[in-house]
């Protein structure tokens, strides 16, 4: 399942919710039935403090999030899980497991970064499919020294660097795509990627794992 954390440096709520979100690190299902994804967003960054991570695409996903749900506003911390809004980690509970096998998604990494992605689904899908990949960023560190977070040092997991989306091809019901990877991401340095599949905007397969 795909675990996606609307995120801010200048929000002071959102600490906790990326502790929780970088205790995953050491969960026996990450890559395989968890993938973690941060998204910093550029709303709080008028209020004082520039994130660093935060890009408009990424507020832009979360506000179409918002409008597929009905809603008119947008908040952080805000998880997502499977494209659906997750609001019970406020009050603790535990992650919304999903039993249901949609399909078969592999991914394959050759020399000079290129990903080549391969997804069988369960039953034949009639409708065209994206393929989402996400460069992050693990241990990183802000000293926040303006807004909410003032004074305060930042750890940051599972932030999205950089994030390429294509479309992808359609052979006998196989869906195939491949991307270039770049070699850095901003001033970071990648130590994971993310992998999701989706349809309509909608994540529907993902996997994930470290990089070398």
């Amino acid at each position: 399942m795909l675990i996606e954390l609307f995120t801010s440096e200048g929000c002071s709520s959102c600490p906790p919710a990326e502790k929780w979100l970088s205790a995953l690190k050491s969960n026996q299902d990450l890559w395989k039935k968890i993938v973690p994804v941060a998204f910093h967003v550029d709303y709080w960054d008028r209020l004082g403090w520039r994130d660093r991570f935060a890009k408009p695409e990424f507020t832009a996903t979360q506000q179409r999030y918002a409008a597929a749900w009905g809603g008119d506003s947008v908040y952080t911390p805000g998880f997502v899980v499977n494209g659906k809004e997750w609001r019970s980690w406020f009050v603790g509970n535990v992650i919304p497991a999903s039993s249901i096998k949609v399909g078969v998604f592999r991914l394959s990494l050759a020399a000079g970064g290129k990903l080549s992605a391969r997804y069988i689904p369960e039953a034949k899908q009639p409708r065209g499919l994206a393929l989402n990949v996400a460069l992050l960023g693990n241990n990183l560190e802000s000293d926040v020294r303006r807004g909410e977070n003032s004074g305060r040092k930042l750890r940051h997991d599972f932030v999205v660097l950089h994030l390429i989306k294509i479309d992808m091809a359609n052979e006998s019901n196989a869906w195939n795509g491949s991307v270039v990877l770049p070699i850095r991401a901003g001033n970071d340095k990648p130590s994971a990627l993310a992998a999701w599949i989706t349809e309509n905007e909608t994540p529907i397969q993902a996997t994930g794992g470290w990089l070398r």
